[in-house]
C-alpha cells in the first residue's frame, strides 16, 4: 500500500473527491453541516463534475468526522496528495479546486478491493 494510503484522512478526502466525480448533473453535490443535501448547498466549481473547493472539502470531512480539523494538517494532507499525483489542483476564480486523478482512483479501487476481500474472507 502506498505511503499516501496509510492516513485515514488522505483516503476519505479521495473517497470525497470520488463520490463528487460520480455527479453526472454538471454540480457537485456539498451537504450541510447536517449532513442532508440543499438546493442552495449546491455549488459549481469551476463547472467540471468532480471538482470541490478546499473548504468545501474541508466541511465535509469535519461534517463526517463530527470534528474541527485544523487547517493546516488538512491542507498539508491534500498537499501530499497532489505532489504524489492523485490530485489535482487548480485555481478557479480565487479558489482552489481539487479533484481526483486517474492514478488517484486506480489507488482508491485497489484498497476498496484489498479492504472487500479483508472483509469477505472467512
Amino acid at each position: 500500500m502506498g505511503k499516501w494510503l496509510q492516513s485515514g484522512r488522505r483516503r476519505d478526502l479521495c473517497v470525497l473527491l470520488a463520490a463528487a466525480g460520480r455527479a453526472d448533473d454538471g454540480t457537485t453535490t456539498a451537504t450541510t453541516g447536517d449532513g442532508s443535501e440543499g438546493e442552495d448547498e449546491r455549488e459549481e466549481a469551476g463547472g467540471t463534475t468532480g471538482e470541490l473547493r478546499g473548504q468545501r472539502l474541508k466541511s465535509q470531512l469535519e461534517s463526517h468526522y463530527d470534528d474541527r480539523i485544523e487547517p493546516k494538517a488538512f491542507y498539508g494532507s491534500l498537499s501530499a496528495l497532489v505532489d504524489a499525483g492523485f490530485v489535482e489542483k487548480r485555481t478557479a476564480g480565487i479558489h482552489d479546486v481539487y479533484a481526483l486523478t486517474a492514478a488517484g482512483e486506480r489507488r482508491l479501487d485497489d484498497h476498496y478491493d484489498w479492504m472487500r476481500d479483508r472483509l469477505e474472507s472467512p
